[in-house]
């Protein structure tokens, strides 16, 4: 992949150009064009801190405002695949996109021949970049995970390897009502720099927390709901005194009138820290996000969604058992985050043999849209987006709601949508390069750009050069030996990794093998699933 800049000044035509001055220079903007000059300068501080970017990138100055990614297969996640496409980043949003661009006189343009551009993947729901996954309090809507954070942990960097640019961070499911959650990008110093969305949602779950049972679980969720009904009724009467006391006048009205007419005059300084998350979830400010383990819960959080007011803007996060309540959370209308355990195992009672059903599949069937999330606890493979959205295609989910869910669904879910999620005009300038097609299980992350700016590069990886050390090598050294002969009987160098859709992968068997599903497009690839060849 090679970098060059076009319609450079003829007074700078001794400027060294190629790859090399790219990923020197792209980490900022200027201060007096871009309003987040001080949160990209210490981010990049951060990226130096993890090893991710040279020294010498930190000396050259701000990176180029424009940016065009030329070359490489797009796979926009929404709309047919672009082959040999151009995306035209300027200042942090995708400004042009397609097969022919004109690109600007000072753009920089990077060579991504051979390469495919994906969108930057979301992680719907995660509790690891917290310093530890609950509270010991079950109803704490008053607390905010931005007091939990820790940017020094290795999951973020982990996660900005795996090509996620975006992370909702939220307690874990042991809990009756939890903290504030936001959703974070994977790079920064402190909380605030690392911010992309706050506040974001307030989860609550049906499931009895650990040393509970679900009768007391369910009192404490209503309850903690009663109990704001009552502080809002005395606030809001006390509210009401307290505007006719203002205007000097006397409080002409029975209390249960006077409740009512104050809690017009209710604001958010009104309220104090324990209710008032409560109360704007509510009202709109924040999302609910329900979590039911298992099928008994579901219709108990959707119930107490309805009895609530919101469940039209709720989203269920469930485990593999609740895929025996699919009808019901078809019937609510609403989004489902699956779990990291994507199957359901049960057992024959009479024969003992063990019946494997597949979560993603079952809601697809049922017409519920969905995301997926990583499991770092599992096997290996596990651990990356793209293979659990490869065993999506594997057990027969379209490939292109595979690829949604852990781009554009998951986006929505958090409100993001308009932001992130897909490669689209207007929206940021998330990027990531992989060597091949998302769900061969033998791509990698190459480069990360987040708004547009060059986040991480594979070449300059400190710590996964130490993990692999002479492993990763010599496997450069081998791939270049394979294309070798290719370019010359050919004339034309040789896609890497073959057909990015897998049409010319001969490996058998299953996401496991590390295979990538054959077929079409429909936003980002075919809806037709089945084996790989």
């Amino acid at each position: 992949m090679i970098a060059r800049r076009t319609g450079v000044p003829a007074g700078d035509r001794s400027r060294p150009t190629g790859r090399q001055e790219m990923k020197e220079s792209l980490v900022m903007s200027r201060p007096h064009q871009d309003a987040g000059f001080a949160r990209r300068l210490v981010v990049r501080l951060w990226l130096l801190v993890l090893g991710l970017l040279p020294t010498a990138a930190y000396a050259d100055g701000p990176p180029p405002e424009k940016v065009a990614l030329v070359g490489g297969r797009i796979i926009p996640v929404v709309g047919e695949p672009i082959e040999g496409g151009t995306v035209l980043i300027e200042r942090g949003r995708i400004t042009a996109i397609g097969a022919e661009v004109k690109l600007p006189y000072d753009a920089v343009e990077i060579d991504c021949s051979g390469k495919v551009l994906f969108p930057g993947m979301i992680d719907p729901f995660n509790w690891r970049g917290l310093d530890i996954p609950n509270e010991a309090v079950a109803v704490a809507p008053y607390l905010d995970v931005y007091d939990a954070i820790d940017p020094s942990r290795s999951f973020f960097e982990e996660t900005l390897r795996n090509g996620i640019t975006a992370v909702h961070i939220s307690p874990d499911h042991n809990l009756v009502i939890g903290a504030v959650t936001r959703v974070m990008r994977p790079i920064g110093l402190t909380p605030e720099e690392m911010t992309l969305r706050s506040p974001v949602a307030i989860q609550m779950a049906t499931t009895p927390r650990s040393g509970s049972d679900r009768m007391t679980q369910l009192v404490e969720l209503r309850g903690a709901f009663a109990e704001l009904d009552r502080y809002l009724a005395q606030r809001a009467e006390e509210r009401y005194a307290e505007e006719r006391k203002r205007k000097g006048e006397e409080v002409d009205l029975p209390p249960a009138e006077a409740r009512e007419k104050g809690r017009e005059l209710l604001r958010d300084v009104d309220l104090d820290d324990a209710h008032r998350n409560l109360h704007r979830l509510r009202e709109g400010a924040m999302e609910p996000w329900l979590y039911a383990g298992t099928a008994t819960d579901v219709a108990s959080a959707v119930a107490i969604a309805r009895e609530q007011g919101f469940l039209e803007r709720a989203t269920f996060l469930i485990q593999p058992d609740t895929i025996r309540a699919v009808g019901e959370l078809a019937a609510s209308g609403r989004p489902v985050v699956c779990s990291d355990d994507l199957l359901l195992r049960t057992r024959d009672p009479f024969t003992g043999e063990i019946d494997e059903v597949f979560l993603p599949s079952a809601l697809h069937a049922a017409g519920v849209p969905f995301a997926l999330r990583p499991n770092p606890s599992g096997s290996l493979p596990e651990r990356y987006l793209t293979y659990q959205a490869a065993r999506c295609v594997r057990a027969g989910v379209p490939r292109g709601v595979a690829l949604r869910a852990i781009t554009l669904h998951p986006a929505r879910f958090l409100g993001l949508g308009d932001e992130l999620g897909s490669l689209e005009v207007g929206k940021r300038g998330d990027v990531v390069v992989l060597s091949g097609d998302p769900l061969d299980f033998s791509s990698w992350v190459e480069e990360v750009y987040i708004d547009g700016i060059l986040a991480y590069d594979r070449d300059r990886d400190t710590r996964l050069g130490e993990l692999l050390g002479p492993m990763a090598e010599a496997t450069t050294s081998t791939t270049e030996t394979a294309e070798a002969p290719a370019e010359e009987a050919s004339g034309e160098p040789s896609p890497e990794g073959g057909d990015s859709d897998g049409g010319d992968d001969d490996r058998t068997g299953d996401p496991d093998e590390g295979g990538s599903d054959n077929g079409g497009s429909d936003e980002g690839g075919s809806d037709e699933g089945g084996e790989r060849r």
